[in-house]
């Protein structure tokens, strides 16, 4: 988008300055042309590129995608987070203010609230989410690689709002096997 902005300024930024330097030795155009060719052409395409481009991105956030999604539950609580998710041997393992991943594989993550609206925000790894009492959002999030990604609650949730932090532990092959396995990192 930054892009097509930049192009966009510069072509207008360049009619700019035809105008002013070639004053009177070009003939006028009709008002149709520019109409036309400006207003309508230049910015449908415009626009249908931008559509097209955001349809594609959007499609690889979807998260109805394969079975072989790891799926994680996100509960928000004034203020904190408490994270959930199944373990092979079918326990669940949860964890406050921490959320295990796989590295290179994307994750879903259901959220939901017990008291008020906040919102999970890892900014590094997806958009912003709202966790909402009563509904269950999900939220597809994906490390390319492992680390340590900070987030935040976004939503202004009352008075303990800004010590509302969470973070989200991308492991490698290794070391997430290892945390399967219950060895806590």
């Amino acid at each position: 988008m930054l892009a097509g902005a930049a192009v966009i300024f510069l072509l207008v930024m360049g009619l700019l300055t035809l105008a002013f330097t070639r004053r009177g030795t070009v003939k006028p155009q009709k008002e149709h042309v520019w109409i036309l060719g400006g207003g309508l052409v230049f910015t449908t395409t415009v626009l249908i590129a931008l559509l097209a481009y955001g349809i594609v991105l959007g499609e690889r956030l979807i998260p109805n995608a394969p079975d072989s999604v790891f799926t994680a539950e996100g509960e928000a609580q004034q203020w904190q987070w408490t994270f959930r998710q199944a373990a092979p041997d079918g326990t669940v393992v949860e964890r406050l203010g921490t959320l295990d991943i796989p590295a290179g594989a994307p994750v879903d993550v259901r959220l939901t609230s017990l008291d008020v609206i906040h919102s999970f925000w890892v900014p590094r790894l997806a958009g912003k989410l709202d966790a909402i009492p009563g509904k269950v959002n999900v939220l597809r999030i994906h490390a390319s690689e492992p680390g340590v990604y900070e987030g935040t609650c976004a939503e202004y949730c009352g008075v303990g709002h800004a010590r509302m932090r969470l973070r989200v532990v991308a492991h490698g092959p290794a070391a997430w096997a290892a945390f399967q396995a219950g060895e806590q990192p």
